[in-house]
């Protein structure tokens, strides 16, 4: 793909000296669905897919961009100075999102530059396209201009990009996953204080499967703004007794027994979910160390259930993708990943019945639902880089 990028950026802005090429990577989140935001630990990896870029400093203050994804945008074009977000700019207010935040966190972004992006994450599929966007521009210009900052901060500084000038109010996993992504290792990230470490995955005789049910998720904004609420307040009537900060530092045991200061039906679904997934992703965590797949599958699934029927954000699509994978030969575990309401699942399977999983799951999609799902074999790669 390096080559691929550099022709297709002398293509459209000439053959010019110092082009430099990027790599982001998608995301898959392995377990711990929806607890970011709540305060408590996800287990992401990067994917060996993503987001690649060309880019070379030019002696003004022009900036254009250009992506292969979306062709009959053309170049966009605008001023180093004075970035604000306009809407016809489309894919394009991520990268200004970002150059704004580095410019405002007094990093010295001097010069314009040319960019051509282009990236294989299926877009709205939910394996995060935005976020690798963001870390590659972030890495882009730290490179560039020298400005050593910490991928931490980088990652920080990209999820800050997504909340304040998007207006999208996500979690920190998306960034972190992508710009601190380590081959064949996923990452336990406690949400609540950053604090990270790395769990190899040994697949010798599994691979993942990720499955686009290709249903765009247009209710994912709203009902994560409507989750994230009903959370928020379950939290305040918890407080009422626990000295807490996120649920992310409620036990089960500590939930069950307190459970009732949350009157609301719904809102206990929620809160519980929120729990209860915590403690799952740690103990996928520890069946990871010990090579235990199996156990780890059992968690996957429960936490499908439980995105099902207590945080209620899975939906036809991607409980039929499910369901399916749990009938066929060689599923240890499979379960959404990402939002929901569309987007895609992540199932464990065993790699000499990965062909035949993929044929029967994919049958069976399409005779219920009427149209395709795509599948993806999914390597474990490394994070945001020049390549």
């Amino acid at each position: 793909m390096k080559k691929e990028i550099l022709n297709t950026f002398y293509n459209i802005f000439g053959d010019k000296e110092g082009v430099r090429a990027f790599f982001s990577p998608g995301r898959v989140n392995l377990i711990g669905e929806h607890t970011d935001y709540n305060g408590g630990n996800v287990f992401p990896c990067a994917l060996s897919f993503g987001t690649y870029g060309a880019i070379s400093l030019r002696e003004d203050k022009k900036i254009r961009m250009f992506s292969n994804n979306f062709k009959d945008l053309g170049i966009i074009e605008f001023d180093l100075e004075g970035i604000k977000y306009e809407k016809d700019h489309d894919w394009a207010n991520y990268p200004k999102g970002v150059i704004d935040v580095l410019n405002k966190k007094g990093h010295k972004i001097d010069k314009g530059f040319d960019i051509v992006i282009d990236g294989n994450i299926p877009n709205g599929a939910g394996l995060s396209s935005s976020a690798s966007l963001e870390l590659l521009i972030a890495v882009m210009l730290d490179k560039l201009f020298d400005l050593n900052i910490d991928r931490v901060d980088l990652v920080k500084y990209s999820q800050e990009a997504e909340n304040k000038f998007i207006g999208v109010n996500c979690g920190i996993m998306d960034q972190f996953a992508i710009g601190m992504g380590k081959d064949d290792s996923a990452i336990l990230l406690d949400c609540n204080t950053l604090k990270y470490n790395y769990s190899k995955i040994d697949l010798k005789d599994e691979v993942l499967i990720i499955a686009n049910t290709n249903k765009r998720r247009g209710l994912a904004d709203s009902k994560y703004n409507e989750r994230r609420s009903e959370c928020e307040t379950a939290l305040e009537e918890l407080k009422t007794k626990l000295d807490i900060n996120a649920l992310g530092e409620v036990s089960i045991e500590e939930f069950e027994e307190n459970k009732e200061l949350i009157k609301d039906d719904i809102r206990r679904k929620r809160a519980k979910h929120a729990v209860y997934e915590n403690i799952r992703t740690l103990k996928a965590k520890e069946a990871l160390e010990k090579n235990d797949l199996n156990t780890f599958g059992d968690l996957m699934n429960a936490s499908h259930i439980s995105l099902r029927d207590d945080y209620e954000v899975t939906g036809i699509e991607l409980d039929t993708l499910v369901e399916l994978a749990w009938e066929q030969e060689g599923t240890l575990g499979s379960r959404m990943t990402g939002a929901g309401f569309g987007g895609c699942t992540v199932s464990l399977v065993k790699r000499d019945c990965a062909e035949d999983f993929i044929k029967k799951v994919g049958e069976g999609y399409k005779e219920k639902i009427g149209y395709n799902a795509d599948f993806y074999i999914a390597n474990i790669g490394s994070g945001t880089r020049e390549v």
